[in-house]
Parts: C-alpha cells; sequence; structure tokens
C-alpha cells in the first residue's frame, strides 16, 4: 500500500511538471515601444551631446534599398516611399517601374510628376547617423535604419537637387531652401536622432536650440526603435 501512495504521489508530480512547462518555457512577448510626444525645445534638450567622428564610415555599411516593407510586392524601400507620399498614385509596370504620380517636395514646395527627378532622403544622413553613433551598430540595425518605413520622418520623397544640396550636412550646415519648411525640418530632424537614440555635436545642439525657440508650436512625435 505504502508503495502504491508513493508511485501516485511520482505521478501526480510529474503530471504537475509537465504542466507547468509550456508557462515556464513561453515568455511573453515584449510590450511595444510607446510613442513619445514632446515640444521641439523639451525633445532637443533629450538628444545626447557628444562629439563626432567619421572614422570607418562606408556607405555600403547601410544596406539599401532593401525589398522594403512587403517583400513579395515586388518594390524596394524606394518605390515602396514614393508609393506612400504621393500625392496622385503613379502607375506601377512590371518590376514595380513606375511613372506617373505627383509628389510634393517640402523641402522647397515644388511639384514633381516624374520619379525619376525625385530622391528618398535620409532624415537624418547615413553618414551624420554614422557619427552619431551608428558607427557601434550590428550591420542589421544600420540596414534597420536605413530602410525605416515605420516612422513617417525617417524617409522623405524631396527633390534630387534639394537631396543633393544637402549631401551629409547637419541643420548647423543646410536647412531646407523653403523658411516654411524649417519648422517640419527641424522637428523631423529631432524625431529621427531620438528614435534612433543618435546624439548631437555642439554645433548642432546649439542650432537646434535656436530653431526650437522660433518654432514655438513645433510638437515632436517619435516611436523609440526596436
Amino acid at each position: 500500500m505504502i508503495k502504491n501512495l508513493l508511485r501516485g504521489a511520482v505521478t501526480l508530480s510529474l503530471a504537475l511538471s509537465s504542466l507547468a512547462l509550456p508557462a515556464a518555457a513561453t515568455a511573453a512577448p515584449a510590450a511595444p515601444a510607446a510613442a513619445e510626444v514632446l515640444n521641439l525645445a523639451d525633445a532637443v534638450e533629450q538628444i545626447p551631446l557628444a562629439d563626432e567622428s567619421r572614422t570607418g564610415y562606408e556607405r555600403t555599411k547601410f544596406k539599401h534599398w532593401n525589398t522594403g516593407l512587403d517583400a513579395a510586392d515586388g518594390c524596394n524601400t524606394r518605390s515602396e516611399v514614393l508609393l506612400a507620399e504621393a500625392t496622385e498614385a503613379p502607375t506601377i509596370a512590371a518590376g514595380c517601374k513606375l511613372s506617373g504620380g505627383e509628389w510634393l517636395s517640402y523641402y522647397d514646395g515644388q511639384e514633381v510628376n516624374d520619379p525619376a527627378k525625385l530622391d528618398i532622403d535620409h532624415m537624418v544622413p547615413l553618414a551624420e547617423a554614422w557619427d552619431s553613433g551608428a558607427s557601434a551598430w550590428t550591420a542589421a540595425r544600420r540596414e534597420a535604419y536605413a530602410n525605416d518605413q515605420d516612422a513617417a520622418a525617417s524617409l522623405v520623397a524631396v527633390t534630387a537637387r534639394t537631396n543633393r544640396s544637402k549631401a551629409d550636412q547637419d541643420p548647423a550646415q543646410w536647412m531646407p531652401p523653403l523658411p516654411d519648411a524649417h519648422c517640419r525640418y527641424v522637428g523631423e530632424w529631432t524625431a529621427t536622432k531620438l528614435r534612433w537614440g543618435l546624439a548631437a555635436d555642439q554645433a548642432e545642439a546649439d542650432a537646434l536650440t535656436v530653431y526650437a525657440e522660433t518654432c514655438e508650436t513645433t510638437v515632436v512625435h517619435y516611436t523609440p526603435a526596436p
């Protein structure tokens, strides 16, 4: 009888252990990062201050353009951004070749109806991102940064001439030629820096602070990148 009782206790213990295993083995999914909303002056103050270094930078260390948000649609990130930002949808041919359509380049206020005349600008240029902290990232994180469509401010379709005029300069060195675009631009620059945890050097921080004083009603929205 004692043996039977012991055998029953062992069986019950094993049964309870097997029931507990799935719960212990299944980790709860991480909660998504909360969206942050700050006025521009407060947001600028949140950007870490640090010296910049371009040592080791190569543009090829940021893989782009990749297959975009939908790998099955045949469009790369560039084309997907053009489709998302079109004010009048373009025609899509085989291989995601775009024609027609219309876009508004907010840097200079120009309307563009030829996608070939547009560049997709990285709000914070790749070289600037490298200087500001991306040099320490993994290749996968740099690829995610270079193709970031999960934040509207990260990539923007603008005229090729304004994008190439900007090059890798920060707001201490370059601003959009359209004055009415300045507050939006500084807000989106700041949002991108905060989203990706990038720093600013002293000259950049000073310039952002000056613009923040002028752009009192500008609000910065961002969600930290995963």
